[in-house]
């Protein structure tokens, strides 16, 4: 197994929250150890990773339901779906089935940007909004990108 993260950590993530971006380094991680898990290893991880998930699913729907953000509902919806998939996967893991473990980490990587420039960074918005009166402030380092 390699050191390498398959899904590194990028600051194009960064929404400006620090409690949601410090959160979603932790999903990074969580679903890197995920991909590079043995198949011994892969339970172990696939069940860090739903713990993480579930609190982290659970601090943002809380938030959008304590501060009566208006796109709640489409929100948690996506995480209760994703959540879904996560229980599903260990039951299949759980009768041997590893690879799809590393399936449902490529298809998280797939829906995580989209989820977080869209959903997430309205919810920052509205956090930020909410506790300073203003809007996030990012800054992001510039990546080398290797083709």
């Amino acid at each position: 197994m390699s050191n390498t993260p398959e899904f590194p950590w990028s600051d194009r993530y960064l929404l400006g929250y620090n409690p949601i971006d410090d959160t979603h380094r932790e999903f990074v991680d969580c679903v890197d150890a995920l991909l590079r898990a043995s198949d011994d290893q892969v339970g172990a991880a696939l069940e860090a990773f739903a713990r993480h998930a579930e609190a982290h699913f659970a601090q943002e729907d809380g938030w959008m339901t304590e501060g009566e953000f208006p796109a709640r509902d489409c929100h948690i919806d996506e995480h209760a779906k994703v959540m879904a998939s996560v229980r599903e996967v260990q039951e299949l893991v759980a009768q041997g089935n590893y690879e799809i473990a590393r399936e449902l980490a490529h298809a998280l990587i797939d829906w995580f940007p989209g989820h977080a420039d869209y959903m997430d960074s309205a919810l920052a918005t509205w956090m930020v909004n909410k506790s300073h009166k203003g809007r996030p402030l990012v800054l992001r380092r510039k990546e080398h990108i290797q083709e």
